[in-house]
């Protein structure tokens, strides 16, 4: 098989990394060619040793068997194997839960860890901890391990069961918007629609995402699948392909009464869920790349690893506070299939708002135990639109009425000062969600930004440095939680390396070594933080703008720290300085500050 661009460029690249790196993540987008990627590996690299594949799920494990066979003589492991591992075949394939015993002994005498869906691997959980401790102490020196994901991001908050302890290096292979224009993969068009009746806001998000029964309880309840069904049939109607769609539910119940209406409208439809015989999904899953099937509807097994470059439709009929299972989701329809030109992605959940294009999608190697709650705000996306500079669109939310008396409820953008319509229902009634505050502030405010790069320089080149500089002890002493807050931001955009990174794990260890510098000058000066529930920002903006929450004293001893970046650094070092400092105050506020600090990168010296 001819390998596409990007993977020829990880081949010819591959050395040097085995060189520099022991364990490490190859990161690409859903559809981009993983699989084959890996394959290529093991036949130029590998050639005849010993490789060991793990994933999570069944389904994942036929596909690496299907995928795999073809170029190397691969084992699938059983249930309860015995025997010597490698014995005439060089790949064995596994979940990571089979026959652990002779797991064990194969991971201590390979060449090659494989980890497909790496974003589930926890050093620090029962699933992979085992098997990841077994390799760092018992496999070969020379043995290396390779893990493959598109969403190289775990949700959970613990600081000590992140990717980034993991692995030694997350390598960037390849960008959704360059394969977009390569053709390797097609460009989504979304469909956003806010549900008024679905009620979110009340229910307990504590565990990072909204609860199961909760949130099918209160679907079922609402407007949602009918709204989902109607769009899919006038949307349906405008294409010139046939329509093969996969649906996206919480749970059986939302998945069941979705699959019921649908019926009812002679469309032909299946469901599958973990519990149907694989047998049966592999059918089912077959009729469906065909074109025998127009709707798949699925709960918890279509997300990850599935491969149907023929689907052109995404149905999202769950809310989710993760951003990792929006991406992967949506991701499954970008493959690129012959006459295929775009994947249309109807979303009803307020996904989009919340997260934006997949194509955009950022990650967090660190997260906090908060950071779930910046999606709280089902706008959260569109939210921080309206501080993009020289903007000239806004959004809107359509309030024209269908032919069944409810509303378009379409979110759309809209140029400004045309006389655009709604392009779903052609009605010009909406609601402005800037205008008619109905969005709330995004939690990372964007303002800030605006406010710190005027005002800083101007008043730093104004002060008496040396003055304010010497102001340290009143400042801190006397300090609210607030103006603690803008002094350690202070400290960490001074702290940051403004140095530009080529991918996200150099970005998070250039942060992480700026919170470990502030954590330890707060530690010296005795200086703690308690966390907070949730920070808001426009807190940090306060001093350099009206001086209510932050004093003067305070804000300008902090000026009186950072202020030089801007004499001596040019912007574009001050602005990637300014987006890690963010990410530092937001961890210090979430995780606080205290005099017994335990944290995997940083100890009290």
């Amino acid at each position: 098989m001819e390998l596409r661009r990007w993977q020829k460029k990880v081949i010819d690249e591959f050395p040097d990394i085995i060189k520099n790196y022991r364990k490490f993540i190859l990161k690409a987008p859903t559809g981009a060619g993983k699989t084959v990627l890996a394959s290529e590996i093991i036949n130029k690299f590998y050639k005849n040793k010993k490789i060991v594949v793990l994933c999570h799920r069944l389904v994942l494990l036929e596909q690496l068997e299907k995928g795999l066979s073809s170029d190397h003589k691969v084992k699938k492991l059983g249930l309860s194997e015995t025997g010597v591992p490698f014995d005439s075949y060089h790949v064995l394939i596994s979940t990571n839960l089979r026959s652990r015993d002779f797991l064990h002994k194969a991971i201590k005498d390979c060449d090659l860890l494989i980890i497909d869906e790496a974003h589930r691997v926890s050093p620090n959980g029962q699933a992979y901890k085992e098997l990841l401790d077994q390799f760092d102490k018992e496999s070969r020196s020379n043995s290396k391990l390779l893990g493959l994901t598109a969403s190289p991001e775990r949700r959970t908050g613990d600081q000590k069961d992140q990717l980034g302890l993991a692995f030694d290096a997350i390598i960037d292979c390849a960008d959704i918007e360059e394969l977009i224009k390569e053709g390797v993969l097609v460009p989504a068009e979304y469909r956003s629609f806010f549900i008024h009746d679905l009620e979110l806001e009340n229910m307990d998000i504590s565990t990072g995402d909204f609860p199961i029964e909760q949130l099918s309880n209160a679907i079922i309840k609402s407007s949602m699948i009918e709204y989902a069904i109607n769009i899919y049939l006038l949307q349906k109607e405008k294409m010139n392909e046939k329509p093969i769609s996969a649906w996206f539910c919480p749970d059986i119940l939302v998945a069941e009464e979705t699959k019921k209406q649908v019926s009812e409208r002679n469309l032909k439809v299946e469901l599958i869920t973990a519990k149907t015989p694989i047998k049966e999904r592999l059918e089912i899953l077959k009729e469906h790349e065909e074109g025998k099937l127009e709707c798949l509807i699925s709960v918890g097994v279509l997300s990850e690893g599935w491969d149907n470059p023929n689907c052109n439709i995404i149905v999202h009929l769950r809310p989710t506070l993760s951003k990792v299972f929006w991406g992967q989701s949506v991701g499954r329809g970008l493959r690129s299939a012959e006459g295929k030109k775009k994947c249309l992605v109807i979303d009803v959940s307020s996904n989009f708002t919340t997260f934006g294009p997949v194509e955009k999608l950022k990650w967090k190697l660190m997260n906090h135990r908060k950071s779930y709650l910046e999606f709280k705000n089902r706008f959260n996306w569109i939210s921080k639109q309206q501080y993009v500079e020289d903007r000239d669109y806004t959004f809107l939310l359509c309030e024209g009425l269908a032919e069944n008396g409810k509303r378009c409820s379409l979110v759309y953008k809209k140029k400004q000062l045309s006389d655009e319509a709604c392009p779903l229902c052609s009605s010009y009634a909406s609601t402005d969600l800037y205008k008619d505050n109905k969005i709330e502030k995004p939690k990372n405010d964007n303002s800030l930004h605006k406010i710190f790069f005027e005002k800083v320089p101007k008043i730093f080149k104004d002060m008496n440095y040396s003055i304010w500089k010497n102001m340290e002890s009143s400042a801190w002493r006397d300090a609210n939680i607030y103006e603690k807050l803008f002094l350690s931001f202070c400290l960490a955009f001074d702290f940051v390396s403004g140095e530009m990174t080529g991918s996200e794990h150099e970005f998070w260890n250039l942060t992480l070594d700026a919170e470990k510098k502030v954590r330890q000058f707060l530690f010296e000066r005795e200086v703690t933080i308690p966390e907070q529930e949730e920070f808001i920002f426009t807190t940090l903006s306060d001093g350099l703008s009206k001086g209510r929450v932050i004093r003067p004293v305070q804000t300008n001893y902090g000026i009186a720290l950072c202020g030089e970046n801007f004499l001596k650094n040019p912007n574009d070092v001050n602005e990637r300085k300014f987006q890690k400092a963010l990410q530092v105050i937001e961890r210090i506020a979430a995780m606080g500050v205290t005099n017994t600090e335990e944290l995997p990168y940083y100890k009290i010296n």
